[in-house]
């Protein structure tokens, strides 16, 4: 089970519909071992795409180097669809290699029509993807 702040889910939803069309794509840091996200870091999708989201190799350089100097660890590793639902793809899966993390997928097309979003959160190891339950509370 993934538990987050409503401020955290608020910022990584805004930071998707911000770079919409494109695929938006971060991390949420937390202290090593405590499963517990906490610092927001939005990152620039190096590819630009509207289908395809990849982390710029220097600035993932940069971020493990940051994680590793606060002792912290990439608790959320989140990206955003912007015309299919919050699941992940194939290539997702392919590149998912934190078995420790949460994947949030949010989707930020309209595939209901009311203009909604979906964010859901999924378990990502070897290959096999398993949606958690999201429990969104005001403070930890």
């Amino acid at each position: 089970m993934l538990t987050i702040t409503q401020a955290l889910v608020d910022q990584i939803v805004a930071h998707a519909r911000k770079d919409h069309p494109d695929e938006a794509c971060g991390v949420v840091a937390g202290p090593a071992g405590s499963d517990r996200p906490e610092r927001f870091v939005p990152m620039l999708n190096a590819a630009m795409s509207p289908t395809f989201y990849e982390f710029d190799s220097g600035d993932l350089l940069k971020l493990y180097r940051d994680l590793d100097d606060r002792d912290e660890e990439p608790v959320i590793i989140y990206h955003s669809h912007t015309a299919t639902e919050a699941y992940p793809s194939r290539t997702d899966i392919s590149y998912a290699n934190e078995p420790g993390a949460h994947y949030v997928l949010v989707s930020t097309a309209d595939t209901d029509g009311l203009g909604d979003f979906q964010f859901r959160s999924f378990r990502i190891v070897e290959g096999e993807v398993s949606e958690e339950e999201v429990t969104v509370v005001e403070a930890y």
